[in-house]
Parts: structure tokens; C-alpha cells; sequence
């Protein structure tokens, strides 16, 4: 596994943070300082999204309905928007997702700045959509790059008030199952609106945050009879209305099962409705023998439900039952082929007979998706008809495909790692093939939702050689700009599973994964933990390779700690094992983290040995990544040697990397040194603009220490602009993120540059600062600390003379 250093802690730039993929990831920080907005810096991107799902077709009646949703537009004088949260609630398949998105189209020009929407599947057969989930659609959807999404929710829903608050757009939150997961997407202010649909009432959405209501029944009668007219009529013009009243009966007047028998009846236009409705009155007696005392609502769907599927030809009647087994409650066509042992061509003709049947949506080319009550159904179809080892075969055809695919994604999205050695699959249907890079981390975006989904029904099933295979493969499947806050959501299901089928290997993996993904979101002593049970269980097992890894995984948590010896030793460990396995891949990514090692310590010489020897044995094997990773550290190595022409031309070629990898993080850290060398260049509006530009950057992916970083670099151009007011503004807020992080050294670091900026007009300040960083340097004896240590002293005596 990649593990390149990314950063140092030198006397500007600092915290060396990790892998060549890896990028740090906390929680943002709120602070009051704005940047300079006169340097020229791109404004933030506007885009107008339009997720409105299509219009309802034959939409009937509601009018009362629709005019209580028109009453939320305007006030009694005409005015603006006077309810901004307005909640449908309402039964099963009463059509309160119909209701919304009609009245939605019909006023969506209302609202100029777009439309969000997102089914929160919050009565789903598995897991709902949480509010974080959807907060990183709709940041994605309004323009913010989903590496750059916070990864802490409530940082991610400052954002996206932040992002909406000069807005007018309409946000609809379909099928909420919980206050929880609506609050956090409600806008702070602006002229939004936000419709919920709900099984239940919501009322801490009333009560709190002024939510209007409307409860929707079941259809009247008369309307019920419209329904099924406006869908049958063209089809069979002469069916009596007395027998779409009894139809309607049938149905209990609910929308759902109504267009479900309106779209069978209209597809068998030669059998008479007397026909019809002789085989539902049958069905409704069989659910009438079997009831258990549900509603007359939910018997009338299910019994609508069964009359619609038993009239599908056989093949759609078991594609429509084995989909009910699908891991996640959307799905491509590929992976429902796989499932059903089908070509494409074939499940692409037995997806439209469902849809046709009205018993699947169409979501997009290719994509589909259940009505979760029509997935719970035809999940009960599957187990009631299908034998186990026949529904076991469809799951693992489906596990097989997600896992080759994700192989084949990882060719592109992580060229320089190991591909697991995988089973051969059980499913005829290849793996999709990737032409490029973008193509296959747009298939890793598309799919990141279903990939917990399926890593939990492989552990369920007791598939465990799969759920750790592909946690494994999933982890190099995530694109540059993912979040691995996602996969760590079900990492530890993979370990479970590693651990189950007693699989050494995996284990090792795993826990090296894991130990990497903590250290990206800050969560060091995690990450230790994990590291330092695959550091036992290597040595333990014999595995030199996957020792090598944990000590150089190790290694970089100390650089990050400041343990520049203990780092410095890992990584002079894990290079020699490397190269004693064959593994000169490994030791050219060692030895970038011993350069960086060096150049934190100050030992330049020895740094740019390091740093030459890993650019030379990268360039070779043609890891853009590490490239660009030891090209960063020849620009750090160059600045700190005041030869700025030529830390300018590597810099540049790091940034260049950064961006065809599409990877934010990276960008962002790069422009640290950017600014650094344009400030040393006396280039200091360019400066400015590079540090505005990387805490943005480092805001949005919500890594508190690289943001203040930025502020560090920022200040330190207004010093040197003599600027010092400004200079001392942004020190302080980057001294209190460092001290609210609990970083000693980079608190240090800030109270000296604070010092500096302020010691003119406050010189009894600045002592406090110098005295306070003072005392905060003691555990570091490296020459870099020494130096700075000793340069603080001096000062404190000019002080004190």
C-alpha cells in the first residue's frame, strides 16, 4: 500500500501527514477572518442544479392538497415565501412523493437557484439514507467537489447554509423517517423552501423549526376513478364505471396500488375488467386467509402487489424477486444482470417489463431503483419461491461482479497497488471495463453508496472470504476526492469477516487500511492501535512484507507526532526489509517519507539524497502520485535553500499532478508551498491568493491544521507586506486552532510568528508569547526545533535589555 510522506513541520509549512492517497480529514473550524477578497481569487463556483425526478404522468385531482402547498408560496399580501419547511405526511402509497413532485414542477420556476432532491429511504427494508449522506450530495450538487465535503456533519451543514444562503431554491426530502435525518438539510435562511414527505408527522419539525403540515389520505372515490381512467382510457375506453368504482375498492383508494392496477389493466386490454377483477378478488381472499391483523391499507397493497407479479411472464417474475436481494436500493444494469445470471441485452428487456408493470422506477440510463415497499415485497417473493441455494448463487453472481469491477476500478484509481489474488467469479457477465481514469472514478462515485450495502449482506450471509475482500478492494476503489469516513463506516465488518474465515493476509490488510484511514481523519490513536496489531501479527505469522508496512505506516504517525527519531528509525526498518523482500516499490515510497524525516529535522544534506534517490526510483516506475509527493519535497528542499526559481519549477509540476488526479487534498496542501515561495519571491498578492485557495481547499475537506496553515502563511505575507495588524489577526486565529488541537509544536511555531508581528506596538505581548512558546519546544531537540528555540531566546533577551 502507498504510504508517501505528505507534508512537514518546518518553520512555515509544516504537518506531515501521510500516504500518497491519504489526506488528512477532520472536522472544520468556524473562524470570523476572511481573506483579502481584493486579490482576484475565482469565486466559488454557482451551479443550478435540477434533481426534480420527471413529473407524475396522468396525475389527477389533489386540489385541495395543491392549493395548501400554493398558500406556502406567498403571504396574504402577495409578498415572499412565508413557510420555509412544509411536511406531506401520510400512509404508505397514499402518492405523497407524486403530490410533492408534481406541485414541484409546476412551481419550480419560483425558485431560480435549482432544485435539490434526495429519497431518504427512511422506511427502507435496510439501512436509511443518513443526513451526512445527503448533505455530500447536495454540496456535490451545488458545486463543491465531494473530496472537499467536510467530513464532520455539522460542518458539512455550515456549508451548505452558507452555500444556500443567498439562494432561492426548493429542496424536497423524500420519505423521512426521522427529525434527524431532516434537520441538518434545512437551510439556515434565504428564501428556500423544503418539502418533506413522512410516514409519520415529524413534529419536532413543528415545533422547533415552524414546519406547516398537510396529512394526506387516501383518494375520494370519485378521484380514485379518475386515477384509473386517466391510465386505462386510451387502452380500454369502454370499461364501466361501476367496475372502476369496485377496482377503486379494491385498491382501498391508494394511489400506488391504483396506477399498479391501472397499468395491468391497461396492458391486457382484451381481457374484460370482470376478468380482472375476478383474479383480484381472489388474491384479496388469499390475503384476507393469511392476514395477521394489518391495516386494510397495507392488505389492499400487498394484495395488488401480488396480482400484479404473479401476471408477469416467468422471467420478469424472478428477475423482479431475485432484485429483491440486492444489496442497496438502487441499481445498475449490470449488477441486476449479474445477479439474475442474465446478459445485459436480456435484463435490459425484463427491467423495461417491470417498469412498464409499474413495479420498478427507472432512474436514470441504466439505473434503477424499488419502492421500498415493493422491495420489502419482493424480497418476502424471493425467500417464499426461491431456494436458499439458489438465492445464495444469485448473491454471490451479484458480490462477484462488485468485486471484479472494483478490481478493475482500482487498475486506474490506484495504479501502484497490489490487486488482491480473487477467486474466479461465479457470474458470466465480465466486469465493466474502464477506459480512463475519470470513467472509473465516476463508476466508484455512482456505486459509493451501494458499497456498504454490500460488504454488510456478505457478512451476513456468511460469505466472509467476500465482505473482506471487498472492504480490501473497495479501500483502492475509492477515487482521489472520496471520503474514507465512508469506508471506515464498514471496515471493521470486512476485519470481522478477515478475522472469521481466519484469513492472515487479509487481516494484515486490513488493519494496515485501517491504521491508514484513521491517521487521514486525525484519529491517531486509533490508527496506533491498528498498526500495532499488524506490526504483532506480521512478525508473528513471518510476514516480512506486511512488517515493512505497519513500521513504515508506524513511521509516519511519529513524523506527525514530531518524533522525528522514532520516525526516522521506522522508516530505516521498513527500507531495508522493502529491499531484502523485493520490494523497491515499497522502499522508493519509504524512502520519500526518510527525506521528509530529514528535511522536518533540518538535515538538508541528508534530505536531499533521500529526496533525489525516491524522485529517481518513482519517475521509473511512473507513480504520478509519488512523483508528485517527492517533487513537493524538492520544492521545500529548494525554498529552504533560498533557490526559488527552481522550487518554483517543481512546485508547478507537483500541481499539475494533483490536479489530473482530480485529488483536492493534495492540491490544496501543494499550495501551501506555493504561497510560500511566492511570498520568498516577493510575489505577495499571488501569495495571498494561493494561501485563500488552500483554506478553502483544506475548510471543505475539514482538516483543521492545514487550514490554519494557510492562515499561518497568509499572516506571514502581511508581515511581510508590513501589514502587521492583518499579520497578527490571522496568527492568533491559526494559534488557536493549534492549541484547541492539542499540537504543542505547531502552537509553538504560531505564538513566535505572533510574537513577531505584534512586538513592536505590544513588546510586553510578544515576551508573553516567546516565554509561552518556550515552554511549549521543550520535548523537541531536533536541530530545526533547536534553532528556533534559540532564536526565541534571543529575542526575550533583546527583550528583557
Amino acid at each position: 500500500m502507498s504510504a508517501d510522506a505528505n507534508g512537514w513541520s518546518g518553520d512555515s509549512t509544516n504537518d506531515l501527514s501521510g500516504e500518497s492517497r491519504d489526506v488528512v480529514q477532520a472536522g472544520s473550524v468556524s473562524g470570523g477572518i476572511h481573506f483579502h477578497q481584493a486579490l482576484g481569487a475565482p469565486d466559488r463556483l454557482r451551479t443550478t442544479p435540477r434533481q426534480l425526478p420527471a413529473d407524475v404522468h396522468a396525475f389527477v385531482n389533489r386540489t385541495d392538497e395543491l392549493g395548501q402547498l400554493n398558500a406556502v408560496l406567498t403571504g396574504r399580501d402577495g409578498g415572499q415565501l412565508v413557510v420555509s419547511v412544509h411536511v406531506v405526511a401520510g400512509t404508505a402509497g397514499a402518492g405523497k412523493t407524486s403530490l410533492v413532485l408534481h406541485w414541484a414542477h409546476q412551481v419550480k420556476d419560483r425558485f431560480p437557484d435549482g432544485q435539490l432532491f434526495v429519497n431518504l429511504r427512511g422506511y427502507d427494508p435496510r439501512e436509511p439514507v443518513t443526513a451526512e449522506q445527503a448533505l455530500r450530495r447536495f454540496l456535490t450538487a451545488l458545486g463543491v467537489p465531494s473530496g472537499d465535503v467536510p467530513q464532520d456533519v455539522d460542518d458539512a451543514a455550515a456549508l451548505y447554509r452558507s452555500l444556500l444562503a443567498d439562494r432561492r431554491m426548493l429542496i424536497v426530502l423524500d420519505n423521512a423517517a426521522t427529525v434527524g435525518q431532516v434537520r441538518p438539510l434545512i437551510p439556515g435562511s434565504g428564501d428556500n423552501l423544503v418539502l418533506v414527505t413522512s410516514r409519520s408527522r415529524l413534529a419536532g419539525l413543528t415545533v422547533r423549526d415552524g414546519a406547516r403540515r398537510i396529512t394526506l389520505g387516501t383518494l375520494p372515490e370519485p378521484e380514485a376513478v379518475a386515477l384509473l381512467r386517466a391510465v386505462t382510457q386510451d387502452y380500454r375506453p369502454g370499461d364501466a364505471p361501476d367496475k372502476l368504482t369496485e377496482l377503486a375498492r379494491l385498491c382501498a383508494h391508494l394511489p400506488l396500488a391504483l396506477r399498479i392496477a391501472a397499468e395491468r389493466a391497461a396492458s391486457h386490454p382484451h381481457l374484460s375488467l370482470d376478468d380482472l377483477l375476478a383474479d383480484l378478488h381472489d388474491e384479496s381472499a388469499l390475503w384476507d386467509a393469511l392476514s395477521t391483523g394489518i391495516d386494510e391499507e397495507a392488505e389492499a397493497v400487498r394484495t395488488v402487489f401480488a396480482w400484479s407479479y404473479r401476471a408477469l411472464p416467468p422471467q420478469s417474475g424472478r428477475l423482479f424477486r431475485l432484485l429483491g436481494l440486492h444489496p442497496g436500493p438502487e441499481f445498475g444494469l449490470h449488477a441486476a444482470a449479474a445477479l439474475a445470471g442474465l446478459t445485459r441485452s436480456r435484463a435490459r428487456q425484463l427491467l423495461d417489463d417491470l417498469v412498464g408493470a409499474h413495479l420498478l422506477e427507472q432512474t436514470g440510463p441504466d439505473r434503477y431503483q424499488f419502492h421500498d415497499l415493493l422491495r420489502a415485497y419482493a424480497s418476502d417473493q424471493a425467500h417464499d419461491e426461491e431456494p436458499a441455494e439458489q438465492r445464495e448463487a444469485a448473491l454471490r453472481r451479484a458480490l462477484d461482479w462488485y468485486l471484479h469491477t472494483a478490481d478493475a476500478a482500482q487498475t486506474w484509481l490506484q495504479p501502484s497497488e497490489d490487486h488482491l489474488p480473487l477467486p474466479e467469479a461465479t457470474t458470466q457477465l465480465p466486469p465493466l471495463a474502464f477506459a480512463d481514469y475519470d470513467a472509473a472514478a465516476d463508476w466508484a462515485e455512482r456505486e459509493r453508496a451501494t458499497f456498504p450495502h454490500v460488504v454488510r449482506v456478505a457478512a451476513t450471509a456468511g460469505l466472509h472470504q467476500h465482505a473482506w475482500q471487498l472492504t480490501a478492494t473497495l479501500w483502492n476503489a475509492l477515487s482521489a476526492s472520496a471520503a474514507f469516513a465512508d469506508w471506515l463506516d464498514f471496515a471493521p465488518i470486512g476485519l470481522a469477516s478477515a478475522e472469521q474465515a481466519d484469513d492472515t493476509d487479509g487481516q494484515l490488510l486490513l488493519l494496515n487500511q485501517l491504521g491508514m484511514s484513521h491517521r487521514s481523519v486525525n484519529q491517531l490513536d486509533q490508527a496506533v492501535a491498528f498498526l500495532n496489531r499488524a506490526l504483532v501479527l506480521a512478525r508473528t505469522a513471518g510476514k516480512r512484507m506486511d512488517e515493512a508496512h505497519s513500521l513504515n505506516l508506524l513511521g509516519l504517525i511519529h513524523l506527525r507526532t514530531r518524533r522525528l527519531e522514532a520516525a526516522t528509525a521506522h522508516f530505516v526498518q521498513a527500507i531495508s526489509i522493502f529491499r531484502d523482500v523485493g520490494g523497491e516499490r515499497w522502499a522508493a515510497s519509504a524512502q520519500s517519507n526518510l527525506a521528509g524525516a530529514h528535511l522536518e529535522a533540518g538535515h538538508l544534506g541528508e534530505a536531499d539524497a533521500a529526496i533525489q534517490a525516491a524522485l529517481a526510483a518513482h519517475r521509473a516506475l511512473d507513480n504520478q502520485q509519488s512523483v508528485g509527493n517527492s517533487l513537493w519535497l524538492a520544492a521545500e528542499l529548494h525554498r529552504e535553500r533560498d533557490e526559488i526559481e527552481a522550487a518554483r519549477e517543481v512546485i508547478d509540476e507537483a500541481l499539475g499532478i494533483a490536479l489530473s488526479l482530480r485529488n483536492r487534498g493534495l492540491e490544496g496542501f501543494w499550495l501551501l508551498t506555493l504561497g510560500g515561495i511566492q511570498r520568498a519571491a516577493g510575489q505577495h498578492g499571488e501569495a495571498l491568493a494561493s494561501y485563500q485557495q488552500s483554506a478553502l481547499l483544506h475548510r471543505r475537506l475539514g482538516d483543521h491544521s492545514r487550514e490554519a496553515l494557510a492562515w499561518r502563511g497568509t499572516g506571514q505575507t502581511y508581515a511581510a507586506m508590513d501589514r502587521f495588524s492583518e499579520a497578527a489577526a490571522y496568527h492568533r486565529q491559526a494559534a488557536a486552532v493549534h492549541r484547541d488541537l492539542g499540537d504543542e509544536w505547531e502552537f509553538a511555531v504560531e505564538l513566535d510568528h505572533l510574537a513577531a508581528a505584534i512586538h513592536t506596538e505590544e513588546p510586553e505581548a510578544a515576551r508573553a508569547h516567546w516565554a509561552e512558546a518556550l515552554t511549549h519546544l521543550t520535548p523537541y531537540t531536533d536541530p530545526r526545533a533547536t534553532a528556533i528555540r534559540t532564536r526565541m531566546e534571543r529575542r526575550l533577551a533583546e527583550a528583557d535589555d
